[in-house]
Formats: structure tokens, sequence, C-alpha cells
């Protein structure tokens, strides 16, 4: 179990199962990948990109969040620009059920 310091963001969910019931205990995540799942909740199906977010580790928390159980699609989407390319657009695939949230705290 993660401890939470007492100004740390945090945010505690339930993964649901296909009958929206929990799926074992309620993970609990802080700090970034709190913010990270946080702005998977709140893009729903467009999704992130590390477009959108740059200067987080926006690949490493999304692993931690996978770690944790919660399913999140990578998404190769093409892009122009001065560097055109290809880049990931992260989308929560998991159902989630929301028991704690302090992530928007002072913002």
């Amino acid at each position: 179990m993660t401890k939470v310091s007492r100004n740390q963001r945090n945010i505690q969910v339930n993964i649901l199962n296909d009958n929206n019931e929990p799926c074992g205990l309620p993970v609990t995540l802080v700090g970034r990948e709190a913010f990270t799942l946080r702005k998977l909740l709140d893009a729903g199906d467009r999704g992130i990109s590390s477009l959108d977010h740059v200067g987080i580790r926006l690949s490493h928390y999304v692993m931690k969040l996978r770690r944790a159980g919660i399913t999140v699609e990578t998404v190769p989407t093409e892009h122009g620009g001065d560097y055109p390319g290809v880049h990931g657009v992260y989308k929560l695939r998991s159902q989630l059920s929301v028991l704690k949230d302090n992530t928007r705290a002072g913002a």
C-alpha cells in the first residue's frame, strides 16, 4: 500500500468488472500517478498525450497505472509540424468508480 502524506494529491478508485462490481480492493494513487489518472478521466475517449502535457514523464506514469491494474490503451497517432511523426495517445479503458479524489484541491 502507498503511504499518503497529508498534503499530497491522491485519488482512490475501484476497478469495476462488466457488471459494474468492484474487482478486488480499492487502488490508491498519489502524486503524478493521481494527476495522470485524473487527466485520463477528464479527457474521456479523446485521451491524452505528451504533446498536451509537455514536461511530465507521461509514459512512465501510464506504466505505473497499468501495473496498478488499470487498463490504458496506447493509440498511435500521426502528427505534422516541424518534426512530423507518430506519438501515442493514451485512453482509459478500465471502468472505474472514484471513491476519494483530492487531485483538484487548490486548483
